[in-house]
């Protein structure tokens, strides 16, 4: 993208949005009602919004490299905190993606410097799923399923904090997990059971 063109394609933007509705912008700064809480990877590639077909105030959207979310990440967990607490929403999706750069390269041996704490988290994802990975031969198979599986952890991690625990005692807040396939276009929703889930890590993770 050329930085130059940036304020112009901007712009137009607001153009195309004015002659749409002239009170686009008023409505918009009124405030958000997102009913979806989004956390997925920085990967250029994969927008939240349009691959889910929402627009602004649709969606509350929380990226980083590998959709992470580490208990020790203040970011993340304010970002659960503040849209599961004060927007209320009613959904949190963690989304990955194949062909993740970030989870490719924590099956890497490489030293990538400040990056090795981030990827160790996918590192100990892959230890937790040691026996499952390590019986599927073809490397790309193995990669996909890192993918999925570290998604699912991370579903585990978000189960995990007090503002989840707690609204899904009151409200019943949904957790999912899905992957988006960049070859084809489509999301995949792993289907994974956080009923059970949650029932089998509550004996240690319990807070309230």
């Amino acid at each position: 993208m050329d930085i130059d063109q940036i304020f112009e394609n901007n712009r137009e933007w607001v153009s195309e949005k004015l002659n749409l509705n002239e009170d686009y912008f008023k409505n918009l700064a009124k405030g958000q009602e997102p009913n979806i809480l989004y956390i997925g990877c920085s990967d250029s590639r994969v927008t939240a919004e349009e691959l889910m077909g929402g627009g602004p105030g649709d969606v509350f959207v929380h990226r980083n490299i590998a959709n992470m979310v580490p208990n020790t990440d203040l970011s993340a967990m304010s970002v659960i905190a503040y849209a599961v607490t004060h927007l209320e929403v009613d959904h949190v999706v963690v989304c990955g993606h194949y062909n993740c750069g970030g989870v490719k390269a924590a099956m890497e041996s490489a030293d990538l410097g400040i990056l090795n704490p981030w990827l160790r988290n996918v590192r100990d994802v892959y230890r937790l799923h040691k026996e499952e990975l390590n019986q599927i031969e073809d490397e790309e198979e193995k990669y996909k399923r890192l993918v999925e599986l570290n998604v699912q952890e991370q579903c585990v991690n978000v189960l995990k904090t007090s503002d989840v625990q707690k609204a899904y005692n009151e409200r019943s807040i949904t957790v999912h997990g899905w992957v988006f396939d960049i070859h084809s276009g489509r999301l995949v929703d792993l289907e994974v059971n956080f009923d059970e889930i949650l029932e089998d890590i509550m004996e240690i993770y319990r807070l309230s």
